[in-house]
């Protein structure tokens, strides 16, 4: 019998570890998953405490799940392990899960490691992977899942991942990989349900043939790449409850008209400057419209000419004396008749008038400043220069009317230059807020019918409702849902007065977090008109009963500015019988409030606000939550504002406690949500726009957090 030779690997880690040489009863698989355990220098939850050299098997391990004896699930995620992947995991034969996400894992992912050939899935985002994934990836012919996302990786994808045939997940997201797309990757990963290759640098054409990927639901996520060339109209082929994220490339030319490209919004292809056709304004060269809308494309003067000269009866010197003669009386006649319609149509409306008028004052109906009043269905074939007399309802579940909002009990919630905003209690205990925007202005009522009747379509379960409108010379109400729980601000700093004061605990501002997400991603990319808040703060998001989170506001700037609403007025039709801490600040126009500690740095540069204005809004409000700081209040004590005062403590390496909100201090078990979630809003806030993710990409990066 001849003798077996250790290998040199396994001689030095025996000779690191002298407790295994203790153990005689452990199993290989056991004496693998040690050399796991050699690996991560750091272990701060214990999470590997009781894998114990002196065990038979690792069966009952902390994080191994076995099988017939066999190790088949290794599951350790979100326990701040520090340490690198042993090219020794891969000689588990019955290996089929790994699951290590946000730890602090780094080096290279071993190549050792795809070995283990029955492997179902590999999820190791939120770590600290770096270089190139080995080409070895092929062999693992079971893969389903691979997410490595949110890690350090560059280089190509290997041109073997094209035999993981069963793959469904793949989630590559946030690295730096570069270069094209294998060749085959849509006619051979027809299995795909999820891809995410967003925010890498990939660069050259889409597969032509990426719309073989007929499974594909949710997202398909390209975003914030480098990919060129054409859109390839395969893409169509794709399901059309597909949404297809192209944003922030470098893609040129005609936007595909067919299937799941068809009637896109342009957040859809945004960032590419090259792209033309619907459903962007820029239109393709050979789309260029005629100077004149009402004659074709193909219109030549030259054919009128000639159609000229060769029609009637070849005269050439024009129209005769008896013709022009006829012209003449025929106008003068036509002329005439119009005039006769139109005094006879003055005549019957005031004859109509005089009578109606006649009619209301025996009955004692009277409406202040001759206004006019109309269903909602009449409105439209009126002049802007009108008034209503009563509440137009957005919603068929509103049941009061005008009188009883007027009559109600109000109480003051807030004021600012838009108006104030009144808590509403009616008769039957329904309780409403209601939105004055003052007295005067403008009277350009269909411009602000079409924009309210629009607001008030969205509907969302994160999004304050509105109701119904009131417009007039005197006055403009909007009224909306009332939400109990006042504001997000409130909630974290607390109200002036207050004397207990408990700041919600890192479950509920992880759920406020995902709800405003939601609520902002529907607002871009789901509602009517695809808007863009423009003002977002914590003051207006409201919270409800069970501290969800509601965006108010949405919307109001336009609105007032159609208005033309006096910033400060004296006279209230509503009394105030109470005034209460405030709900909610009433915004400002964005147009007006640019000094906002909450507006992007290119809100100094133009006035036109964009979604990605929203989604640094919503960074800061994240940072805010996270460190429990005020960023107006840090403003004037640090002179330095809220995104670079978390820059700061992260560039000296202070801990993580000296950034986070004292009341989170003892929620350290959750810390690797909280960095996840810190690392969310710092991607959020970046200076350049471009970099900044939609909120559909904030959105599903959240809602991978579990609480």
């Amino acid at each position: 019998m001849g003798v077996s030779v250790l290998h040199p690997f396994w001689v030095l880690f025996l000779l690191c570890n002298p407790f295994v040489l203790l153990v005689s009863g452990l199993s290989s698989e056991g004496n693998v998953l040690l050399s796991f355990k050699s690996s991560i220098r750091e272990d701060p939850e214990g999470s590997l405490s009781n894998w114990n050299a002196s065990d038979p098997d690792p069966c009952s391990w902390n994080g191994i799940t076995c099988k017939d004896g066999g190790v088949v699930s290794l599951s350790i995620p979100k326990k701040r392990l520090a340490g690198f992947l042993p090219s020794a995991l891969g000689s588990l034969p019955s290996l089929r899960h790994v699951n290590l996400r946000n730890n602090r894992i780094f080096g290279r992912i071993p190549a050792g490691l795809f070995a283990a050939g029955g492997l179902q899935s590999l999820v190791l985002y939120g770590n600290s992977l770096y270089g190139s994934l080995p080409p070895e990836i092929g062999n693992l012919s079971y893969l389903q899942i691979l997410d490595l996302s949110q890690n350090y990786l560059n280089g190509s994808i290997p041109e073997s991942l094209i035999q993981c045939k069963r793959l469904k997940t793949l989630v590559l997201s946030h690295n730096n990989l570069t270069n094209s797309l294998p060749i085959g990757f849509g006619s051979s990963l027809v299995a795909l349900e999820i891809l995410d290759l967003s925010y890498n640098r990939f660069s050259g054409s889409i597969p032509s043939d990426i719309g073989n990927l007929s499974s594909l639901q949710g997202t398909v996520d390209l975003s914030h790449n480098l990919f060129s060339g054409l859109i390839p109209p395969s893409l169509g082929k794709l399901p059309e409850k597909v949404y297809i994220d192209l944003t922030y490339n470098n893609l040129s030319g005609p936007i595909p008209q067919n299937g799941a490209l068809e009637n896109r919004g342009p957040t859809a292809f945004i960032g590419n400057p090259g792209l033309c056709g619907p459903p962007l304004k820029n239109p393709c060269s050979s789309e260029v419209p005629s100077s004149n809308p009402f004659l074709p494309a193909n219109f030549s003067p030259s054919g009128l000419v000639a159609n000229n000269k060769t029609s009637g009866s070849g005269n050439s010197k024009g129209l005769s004396k008896n013709a022009v003669v006829a012209i003449v009386v025929s106008d003068v006649v036509g002329i005439g008749l119009i005039a006769l319609v139109f005094f006879y149509c003055y005549w019957k409306a005031t004859s109509f008038r005089e009578k109606e008028e006649s009619g209301n004052s025996k009955k004692g109906l009277k409406c202040r400043n001759d206004c006019i009043c109309f269903r909602k269905d009449e409105s439209e074939t009126l002049s802007d220069n009108v008034e209503q007399c009563d509440l137009v309802p957005l919603d068929r579940h509103v049941s009061f009317d005008l009188d009883e909002l007027l009559k109600a009990s109000a109480f003051v919630l807030g004021k600012s230059g838009i108006g104030i905003v009144y808590k509403v209690v009616l008769e039957d205990g329904l309780t409403l807020a209601v939105r004055r925007l003052g007295e005067g202005g403008l009277q350009r009522f269909k411009e602000f019918q079409t924009e309210v009747e629009a607001i008030g379509k969205v509907r969302h379960p994160n999004i304050v409702t509105l109701r119904a409108y009131y417009w007039s010379v005197d006055e403009k109400l909007l009224v909306y849902d009332y939400i109990p729980n006042g504001s997000l601000s409130a909630a974290i700093h607390g109200k002036a007065g207050m004397m207990a004061f408990a700041p919600p605990l890192w479950d509920v501002r992880l759920k406020i977090m995902k709800g405003i997400a939601k609520g902002l991603a529907f607002l871009h990319e789901f509602s009517p008109k695809k808007y863009v808040h423009g003002d977002l703060k914590p003051n207006n998001v409201l919270l409800g009963l069970n501290m969800e989170p509601y965006i108010s506001d949405f919307g109001l700037g336009r609105l007032a500015n159609i208005a033309g609403g006096s910033p400060f007025l004296q006279s209230d039709r509503m009394s105030a019988e109470k005034t209460q801490t405030q709900q909610s600040d009433v915004s400002v126009s964005p147009f007006v409030s640019k000094g906002s500690c909450y507006q992007a740095p290119e809100a100094l540069k133009t006035l036109k606000p964009s979604q990605k204005w929203d989604v640094y809004s919503y960074g800061v409000i994240m940072l805010e939550m996270i460190s429990g700081r005020s960023p107006a209040v840090l403003l004037e004590t640090l002179e330095m504002n809220l995104v670079r005062w978390v820059q700061f403590c992260i560039e000296e390496k202070k801990p993580l406690s000296d950034l986070l909100d004292p009341f989170l201090a003892r929620e350290l078990d959750r810390e690797d949500e909280i960095i996840a979630a810190l690392k969310i809003a710092l991607t959020c806030v970046q200076a350049n726009p471009e970099r900044r993710p939609s909120m559909r990409n904030v959105m599903e990066t959240l809602d991978r957090l579990t609480s």
